[in-house]
């Protein structure tokens, strides 16, 4: 896998950057959410009131050379600012024609080509506060390069990503493949392979849904193995329901397993979502078992949220 990291990246990389780009004009996006939620168990309890807000600052244009060229910064209140990045929750530059395929620049905020596959097929339901961990991922984000090649052949998408790590840190490569060639049917497959001195782990993804009718079912499973310490795994799946163009309901259940551990963490959720123009109302309501791979009432968490998001 580590071969395939620098093929093609760096003469891409130097023929995009040999050309100069007029000026674009910049657009901004917006959303905004407000919510209410209750715990109970986990490592939170009680109620409290949800507030979201994002801008996303977004601009494009053509170099003489034929170049599509787009930069994109998103600012987002809840952004960790310990990074020394200030607001912004992340923010990349794109490059790409029909020939050449799309180079995707990650100051912060990217994903590798196996990360970007990993949310579960139930929309990664444990990262609702209840003392779960996160699950293990190939490394990506800030300072690192996405490669989606050309199209090779219909409804195929590939993708090679690579991370330098720099200052010590863990330097990270990725491919993935997508095929949607059939109706309805989304099938994906991701590897990513991070390195440090002394150290290397490996993350895979298989990840498949299907629609038929007003049914569309999601199966997911990411495993991730370290040479010194423990392996990950992550199984899911969801059931969603399409009861009108405007309402939707979905069953979602995920186990997360982890070498040297006796008890898995399991999370399910029932949720539902009404849009109406731009804005969408939805609630969910959330268990966990396993919590922390604790047994009996030490391992079980819930939650229930209602929030209303709004698109401008």
């Amino acid at each position: 896998m580590n071969n395939f990291k620098k093929v093609g990246l760096t003469a891409l990389a130097g023929s995009l950057l040999a050309t100069s780009a007029y000026a674009g004009a910049m657009s901004v996006a917006g959303s905004a959410s407000i919510g209410v939620k209750n715990n109970s168990g986990g490592t939170s309890h009680g109620k409290s009131w949800t507030m979201g807000n994002q801008l996303t600052f977004s601009g494009s244009g053509e170099t003489d050379g034929g170049i599509n060229v787009s930069l994109s910064f998103v600012i987002d209140q809840g952004d960790d600012t310990a990074i020394g990045s200030g607001p912004f929750d992340s923010h990349s530059l794109t490059l790409s024609n029909d020939s050449m395929g799309t180079l995707v620049f990650s100051g912060e905020g990217g994903s590798s080509a196996q990360s970007t596959l990993d949310g579960t097929a139930a929309g990664d339901i444990w990262d609702n506060g209840l003392g779960i961990s996160s699950p293990s991922a190939s490394e990506a984000g800030n300072n690192s390069m996405m490669y989606t090649l050309p199209s090779l052949m219909d409804d195929l998408t590939v993708q090679a990503s690579y991370s330098p790590g720099g200052a010590g840190g863990p330097s990270a490569s990725a491919i993935g493949f997508t095929y949607a060639g059939i109706e309805g049917l989304s099938v994906s497959y991701g590897a990513g392979q991070t390195e440090t001195v002394g150290s290397e782990a490996d993350a895979t993804t298989i990840k498949g849904s299907y629609a038929y009718g007003s049914f569309t079912f999601g199966l997911s499973q990411t495993d991730y193995d370290v040479d010194s310490g423990n392996d990950d795994e992550v199984e899911s799946y969801k059931i969603s329901y399409t009861v009108s163009d405007d309402l939707s309901i979905t069953y979602g259940s995920e186990t997360h397993s982890t070498g040297g551990q006796t008890t898995d963490e399991e999370v399910e959720a029932v949720s539902a979502s009404f849009t109406s123009g731009g804005m969408t109302i939805s609630a969910a309501a959330i268990e966990a078992t396993g919590v922390d791979h604790s047994t009996g009432k030490a391992g079980e968490a819930e939650r229930w949220k209602i929030s209303a998001s709004f698109a401008f």
